[in-house]
């Protein structure tokens, strides 16, 4: 595999879903761009999803990646908060699904786990590490920040991935 692979990651939030891309070749990352697509927060509800609908695809049909990769939604006390997360994720699941790209989904514990090194750290270690990892990364908010993380673990994982999926393809 010599030719560089384009990677978004996705963490979706219902106000703020981060985006992020890079471009893994061999061992390598390269920081490609990142940013957030906001919702406004006095629109109702199918409203809100479209607007990150139409802001990810936009960053989608612009980017061109190859590859999504999603983080997977935390059950939290409050069901419907829980719930509205769940439809952004649909969104962010969705979006790169209709470009025709394949799409991985990671735990939070599997991101933290594959960018510093442990499964439980905070968002500041992670930020740090994603700065040190790509040192000319940009990014405008913490869920930018997070999504370029979840692409991070992606690369880091995207070849047990593709493996499990072709053998799931052989086996149909």
């Amino acid at each position: 595999m010599n030719s560089a692979i384009r990677i978004i990651g996705i963490d979706p939030g219902l106000r703020r879903t981060g985006w992020g891309i890079v471009e893994a070749q061999a061992n390598s990352l390269r920081f490609v761009a990142a940013g957030t697509v906001h919702s406004n927060g006095k629109a109702d509800l199918a409203s809100r999803l479209c607007e990150l609908h139409d802001g990810l695809s936009a960053i989608v049909h612009g980017q061109r990646p190859d590859e999504a990769a999603v983080e997977q939604t935390f059950v939290n006390k409050d069901a419907t908060a829980t719930l509205k997360l769940g439809q952004a994720r649909g969104i962010a699941m969705l979006v790169p699904a209709l470009a025709g790209l394949p799409v991985a989904e990671y735990a939070p514990n599997a991101v933290k786990k594959a960018v510093i090194g442990v499964g439980h750290g905070d968002k500041k270690q992670i930020h740090m590490m994603v700065r040190v990892l790509m040192p000319k990364a940009t990014f405008d908010t913490d869920d930018a920040a997070d999504a370029l993380a979840i692409a991070i673990c992606h690369a880091h994982h995207r070849q047990s991935v593709a493996g499990r999926l072709a053998a799931l393809a052989r086996a149909s």
